[in-house]
């Protein structure tokens, strides 16, 4: 497992230095050209709040082989009178997920008309903001700006948008340097996203759900990307400084994608859906919260990894996980969250599975664990390197 780590998995931290260096001057300067561009006097009210969040595995420290994709946030600016209402009650959206509407206020679509006919749709008779009509202008608006930054970045990278319908759109990064190491392609995905306050977004829901269920338009999902980094800069602090939690799920993560190059279709997609990256976190939050911090020093890394295995693989027998930020009340003091998510209605990620689904990747996941070592050798060649795509 250690030679698997260092060989396959462990990321260069100056490659990755550089690559996040690349990644946030170039995005730096998109973002700047659509904000000024969006300031423009017209009809939309619509524009970019002119900063970026960056989130996801590359700057939590447990990204995996190379760092050649990223994921930013890009806040939006709305007019105000859009109120945030979560909808899980009343059965909309897909299962396993937090979902809210941004529904106007009574008598204020009249009064910006023009905004609410181009971003907003009805939903049981009210007009709410669609998540597919902000991601379409999205898109637009910032290929639209990409050629003057393209002209101003060309002697540092070659840059390119592409574009596929409900999904954001992807940032593609070629560098221009001496350095062999900095001439990685990179891909960052550029998700606009609706700020709730407290470091809280909403962002567009996948187009489908695990089980093929089409999500309303009018439906937002909910990004907590920001409490995970302060929960795991508590973490950081609290637990040993050579604890091997991050090892762990990336060590899991590694083991989840060989994996799946030995399954076949449909079970080889719903193994990477269940077990998703934000699920393999959700699970090792709630393992490490349950015992003393100092039981993940880096001379317990098999024990640690096999307990991480064994809670999932009794999370999925169970069919039971739960977000581990919506109303959660045992979260550490220290990690200071909005009321937003003290009060949100806790949510079971695997209730979009059913229950055969859940329990073949639980006999999976310990078959996988049990023959960890011959599947590293057997999926070790360079053309299983890339991981398979997971949600």
């Amino acid at each position: 497992l250690e030679q698997f780590h260092a060989r396959q998995l462990r990321v260069s931290p100056h490659v990755l230095g550089h690559s996040k260096a690349h990644v946030g001057r170039v995005v730096a300067e998109l973002v700047r050209a659509a904000k000024a561009q969006g300031l423009q006097p017209g009809p939309l009210a619509l524009s970019l709040r002119g900063d970026f969040v960056r989130i996801g595995s590359a700057y939590e420290q447990h990204k995996v082989r190379s760092p050649d994709c990223f994921d930013i946030l890009v806040p939006l600016r709305l007019p105000p009178h859009l109120e945030p209402q979560p909808r899980r009650a009343d059965g909309l959206g897909p299962c396993g997920a937090f979902v809210c509407g941004l529904r106007a206020r009574d008598g204020w679509t009249r009064r910006c008309r023009p905004f609410a006919e181009g971003f907003c749709v009805e939903l049981q008779g009210r007009s709410h903001l669609s998540s597919g009509l902000v991601l379409r202008w999205f898109q637009g608006h910032l290929q639209r700006c990409l050629g003057a930054v393209r002209y101003r970045l060309q002697e540092r990278c070659r840059i390119s948008l592409s574009a596929c319908p409900g999904h954001p759109p992807t940032l593609h990064i070629l560098p221009c340097s001496d350095y062999v190491c900095c001439h990685i392609s990179m891909a960052v995905r550029l998700i606009p996203a609706i700020p709730l306050g407290d470091a809280l977004y909403l962002v567009a829901l996948p187009p489908e759900g695990p089980q093929g269920t089409q999500a309303p338009e009018a439906l937002w999902g909910l990004n907590a990307s920001r409490q995970e980094q302060r929960l795991l800069g508590w973490l950081k602090e609290q637990a040993p400084a050579s604890s091997c939690h991050l090892k762990c799920l990336q060590i899991l993560k590694g083991l989840r994608d060989l994996r799946g190059h030995g399954l076949e279709e449909p079970f080889c997609s719903q193994w990477g859906r269940v077990l998703s990256s934000y699920i393999l976190k959700t699970a090792l939050f709630s393992l490490l919260l349950q015992g003393p911090l100092e039981a993940w020093d880096e001379r317990f890394l098999v024990e640690r990894l096999e307990d991480l295995v064994l809670y999932l693989r009794d999370c999925l027998r169970k069919q039971v996980l739960m977000d581990f930020f919506l109303g959660n009340t045992s979260i550490p003091e220290a990690v200071a969250l909005p009321r937003f998510l003290k009060e949100a209605a806790p949510v079971n990620l695997l209730s979009a599975f059913d229950g055969p689904t859940l329990d073949l990747v639980a006999f999976q996941l310990i078959s996988t664990w049990i023959q960890a070592p011959h599947i590293i050798r057997m999926y070790s060649s360079p053309r299983y390197l890339r991981p398979v795509p997971t949600l």
